[in-house]
């Protein structure tokens, strides 16, 4: 079979496409930090999705760089960010390695969980270094937060270099145990500032 190449006229002539195939992610909202000390995703505010759209939201995590080594973190808000505090069970393990291969650990993280708190949820189980290079990256689904029927279930996973030379594997899984729908998310570190990265927000169809 022949390969098909399509430049820029050629994508231009489409006048129709079908309609978005199941599982496909569609962009929404991508914030970047500066020196910010939230970021935060609002249903209805500044072109954000948040609804009964789609069924399962994913947010992206790319170079996530704190201004002093700390953790990262996120809560949900039922009343448009007026206030982050649903109440959360979660559940958290880990896998690190050190860069000269000294250290090595899979294990529970249990300073990471919640159990029915409203504070917010670590998505790394250590700190986030500071330095120039260093960063975090990763994902966190969202199921049906629209739901005024069901809890809502999350499951997060990311990759960090922590200040130990350390790369760690977090895994961090659980629900906001509400039954009101979820309009907005916020995502922080423990203290200090976002300096710099991206977060983006896609709805998967």
């Amino acid at each position: 079979m022949a390969l098909v190449k399509y430049n820029n006229n050629s994508i231009s002539a489409v006048s129709s496409v079908a309609s978005m195939p199941s599982g496909a992610l569609v962009p929404i909202k991508t914030l970047t930090a500066s020196s910010s000390a939230t970021l935060s995703f609002v249903d209805g505010s500044s072109d954000v999705v948040l609804d009964s759209t789609y069924p399962i939201y994913v947010f992206k995590f790319i170079n996530i760089h704190p201004s002093t080594a700390e953790e990262f973190m996120f809560q949900g808000s039922t009343n448009t960010g007026s206030s982050y505090g649903i109440t959360i069970t979660s559940t958290a393990f880990q896998a690190y390695h050190q860069e000269n291969g000294g250290s090595s650990s899979l294990g529970y993280a249990g300073s990471s969980d919640l159990a029915q708190s409203t504070s917010f949820q670590r998505l790394s189980t250590a700190t986030v270094n500071a330095n120039n290079d260093d960063s975090l990256a990763g994902e966190l689904f969202i199921y049906a937060p629209s739901s005024t029927t069901f809890v809502k279930h999350f499951i997060a996973t990311t990759n960090m270099s922590n200040k130990d030379d350390l790369t760690y594997n977090p895994y961090v899984a659980g629900y906001f145990n509400s039954t009101s729908a979820i309009d907005a998310i916020q995502f922080k570190m423990e203290s200090g500032n976002i300096d710099a990265g991206d977060i983006c927000l896609y709805g998967i169809a």
